[in-house]
């Protein structure tokens, strides 16, 4: 299954919030969760919903994220957390913590463009997995500043996850550790898409 192109409102409208997918919001009327409607949900519906959340809000195919379980799996400590991390430390997704990029597609972009480097080197791939100590810029051209630029001034300016500095007037952001599952930018429980792929395999 590639990567989702669609109407991204339809997404939200059905699995709620997903802040890296749009920064767009539905009409309250047309929210079906403002909606006086008690449908029960199946145990496999509401494990798969988690898994749908996590996919389209950090942009991932279905191959991808069976991937990064698989890597979870194997690391030490629990596996739901440990693929939150892996996912959170993407490079793309990075840039959108950072303000960098609107959007999660849009960070991604830009990486493809070859408008971000990684500690002075041009970084084309948006999985790159970035380790704490890693400073991302901006290529020092004027395109590649005023987009990131356009994406500092339109952000929202919420709090920055504490794993992460901005300097915004350097278009440079660091990387100072592994981020703290506190932080973690999409309200999910990351244990239900293990239990998912545990009862797929």
């Amino acid at each position: 299954m590639s990567r989702y192109r669609g109407p991204r409102l339809k997404k939200i409208r059905r699995l709620g919030a997903l802040p890296g997918l749009t920064n767009k919001r539905p009409r309250a009327g047309n929210d079906p969760r403002n909606q006086s409607r008690s449908v029960k949900k199946s145990q496999y519906r509401i494990r798969l919903e988690e898994k749908q959340k996590l996919r389209f809000h950090y942009g991932l195919t279905e191959r991808q994220l069976l991937k990064y379980v698989h890597i979870a799996g194997k690391a030490k400590g629990s596996t739901g957390q440990v693929l939150l991390q892996l996912l959170e430390m993407r490079l793309d997704n990075i840039l959108f913590r950072l303000g960098m990029a609107s959007t999660i597609p849009a960070a991604r972009q830009f990486v493809n463009h070859r408008h971000i480097l990684v500690n002075g080197h041009i970084v084309d791939i948006p999985s790159y997995r970035c380790k704490p100590g890693d400073i991302i810029t901006v290529k020092d051209e004027q395109k590649s500043k005023a987009l990131i630029q356009k994406s500092l001034d339109s952000s929202s300016h919420q709090e920055l996850p504490s794993h992460l500095i901005l300097q915004p007037f350097q278009y440079k952001g660091l990387v100072n550790q592994i981020i703290d599952s506190k932080w973690v930018g999409l309200k999910i429980k990351e244990l239900l898409v293990v239990e998912y792929y545990s009862r797929q395999t």
